[in-house]
């Protein structure tokens, strides 16, 4: 199946994706964020079909700025929302397909944490989850 996004759309598809990953390293900083981060990543790099070909693309278009949770949130979960918009409009499969990626991500990421997922996780699950669901 092709899939025909803008560079836009794919930025935006690649920083929601990513992002989530992001925020869950974020909200787990009391633990170990770059084995949080790195599982998410995994996960992300194990996608398929056309949004497996999106994220796994080299790219210097991620841009992940924020110097709190909070300014990172303000920028990833609308982004969320608007990548889970913009594939059901195109292609409603590969929106399934990235809110599957993105979710498969959150939990591997979650999993990470020594004994499980702390509150701060579990509550950015949710908002992640909550982001994927607003479309």
């Amino acid at each position: 199946m092709s899939l025909t996004l803008t560079d836009q759309d794919k930025a935006t598809i690649r920083n929601a994706a990513y992002g989530a990953v992001s925020l869950m390293a974020a909200a787990g900083a009391a633990g170990s964020p770059h084995r949080i981060a790195t599982e998410g990543t995994i996960a992300l790099s194990s996608a398929t079909g056309p949004i497996g070909h999106v994220l796994a693309a080299k790219s210097k278009d991620i841009k992940l700025d924020g110097k709190s949770v909070a300014e990172l949130a303000d920028h990833v979960l609308p982004a969320l929302t608007e990548a889970i918009s913009l594939l059901k409009q195109q292609a409603p499969e590969e929106a399934g397909n990235f809110r599957g990626t993105v979710l498969v991500a959150v939990e591997a990421a979650a999993g990470a944490q020594k004994g499980g997922p702390g509150p701060a996780l579990a509550e950015m699950t949710r908002k992640i989850t909550e982001a994927l669901d607003a479309a």
